[in-house]
């Protein structure tokens, strides 16, 4: 479903537009024309629905031979978890932070605190966190090139360790693609797990308020394609305060 000449969105399940697995996160296509990268990549396996978004990926113009690069946000199951399916599939090379890289590797459920997960019913009982290679490239300040577009990785810890967000630049809107860091209205996803962090959270939330870009594209609900700046702006306002942001759930 495309929304510049240059972005589309791919994929998303109950937070989102319905185009994927219920437990998807929303994924993303960036479109550099010459070369392309997909920007997480749901809970794949049987929970999730790989063929239907490369079947949207497709019908979005871009055809699979095109897409060389799966960038992850971070490592919770409902962005990472689809990794091994799309390298296996379309032979990309997987773009994590070191931690989010590392743990992909290991399919470490522990650290991204899966069984716990499981335990209180947010995912089956039965669901695997498949281990896949990935390249720990996403770093601060890391520049990688998508065709005609620049890709720039900024650390944005607090949802959790080892998240990155990514600033797309050279198309036709600036666009932060931010995972979980914030969403629509200026909301945050604080969970009761040991890697999440509110002092990082606001400290990386700030961050991004200095940071300028247009489109705002998050890992769940609403998105802006205009003045999607004003998102960060109220969840650092209330982190300037002293406060904490009012939690999405």
């Amino acid at each position: 479903m495309r929304l510049t000449s240059d972005l589309a969105v791919i994929g998303g399940g109950d937070t989102g537009f319905n185009i994927s697995a219920p437990l998807d996160s929303h994924m993303y296509l960036i479109d550099g024309g010459t070369d392309a990268a997909i920007v997480d990549a749901g809970m794949g396996g049987k929970y999730g629905q790989t063929d239907r978004i490369l079947a949207t990926i497709k019908a979005d113009g871009v055809s699979h031979d095109r897409v060389s690069k799966l960038f992850l946000t971070h490592y919770h199951a409902d962005h990472a978890g689809g990794s091994a399916d799309f390298r296996s599939k379309l032979g990309v090379e997987v773009l994590a932070s070191p931690l989010c890289a590392k743990t992909l590797e290991a399919g470490d459920e522990e650290t991204i605190s899966l069984p716990f997960a499981k335990k209180t019913g947010f995912y089956p009982a039965d669901y695997v966190f498949e281990p896949c290679p990935a390249t720990p490239a996403l770093v601060e300040g890391a520049t990688i090139t998508v065709g005609n577009l620049q890709v720039t990785a900024f650390e944005t810890n607090g949802h959790s360790a080892g998240h990155i967000s990514l600033l797309v630049e050279g198309g036709e809107k600036t666009a932060l693609i931010s995972g979980d860091l914030v969403f629509w209205g200026g909301t945050i996803i604080a969970q009761n797990i040991h890697d999440c962090s509110i002092q990082e959270y606001a400290a990386s939330t700030i961050k991004m308020s200095g940071v300028q870009f247009d489109a705002y594209l998050p890992g769940h609900f609403q998105i802006s394609l205009e003045n999607g700046k004003r998102h960060i702006d109220r969840a650092a306002e209330q982190f300037n305060k002293l406060m904490i942001p009012r939690n999405a759930l």
